[in-house]
């Protein structure tokens, strides 16, 4: 593993822990050649997936993408780190045992409006609005107003 310090090859690897969810591995490293200490988490990853942009451009599955794209959503709101990272791991794994070598990222973008409807409804909200593109704030208002609606009958 490089340090991402000083570019070094030489990491070692001083405590391995599984996360508390068990999907990943925590690692501690150290740059033999700058002493910095960084940590690695090493995840399992079932197959290579394909995301089939809307203009038709493929690129890989990033779990990256996916987790930043959450974080965001989840900026600002009392969400647990852990609770953001089992709903990427359990959109990744939806996506990769999905049984396709490719996946409309419109079909990832409803797996995470589902996941955020019931984590936080305002990170719902956050994530439908550039999702969905909202062009006005009127567009905003009636999605906003059905979330409510949704929540006060018991839907959400």
């Amino acid at each position: 593993m490089r340090c991402p310090f000083c570019a070094h090859e030489d990491t070692q690897v001083k405590d391995s822990r599984p996360t508390e969810d068990n999907a990943s591995i925590r690692r501690r490293r150290l740059c033999a050649r700058c002493g910095a200490r960084f940590t690695t988490f090493e995840r399992v990853q079932l197959r290579e997936v394909t995301v089939v942009k809307s203009d038709q451009r493929r690129e890989p599955f990033e779990r990256e993408k996916l987790e930043q794209s959450i974080t965001l959503a989840c900026r600002k709101r009392d969400i647990p780190a852990e609770r953001i990272d089992q709903l990427v791991s359990g959109i990744q794994r939806q996506v990769e045992t999905a049984g396709e070598s490719e996946i409309a990222s419109s079909h990832i973008g409803e797996l995470v409006m589902a996941g955020l409807r019931q984590l936080d409804p305002v990170a719902y909200i956050r994530f439908a609005s550039v999702y969905r593109d909202f062009s006005e704030a009127r567009d905003f208002e009636e999605f906003a107003s059905s979330v409510q609606d949704a929540a006060v009958t018991g839907q959400g």
